[in-house]
């Protein structure tokens, strides 16, 4: 059985270099699938198994900017 995972601060949401979706979509304060296509969209998408991505906060910020 499963257990419902405790939501973090946004102190330490943004203390953190790699963010899973539902974290940085908060952090960005954006909507979780348009966050999941940025981020692939800026190449920041780390899978580390079936199962877990990562965003690479760096690469996903720089994508931003680059919009300015």
């Amino acid at each position: 059985m499963g257990y419902k995972r405790k939501p973090l601060s946004i102190e330490k949401i943004m203390a953190k270099p790699f963010v899973r979706y539902d974290e940085g979509a908060e952090r960005y304060s954006m909507g979780v699938t348009k966050f999941m296509e940025l981020a692939d969209e800026a190449g920041a998408v780390a899978r580390v198994s079936d199962r877990l991505s990562l965003v690479d906060c760096e690469k996903f910020e720089a994508f931003l900017r680059s919009y300015e």
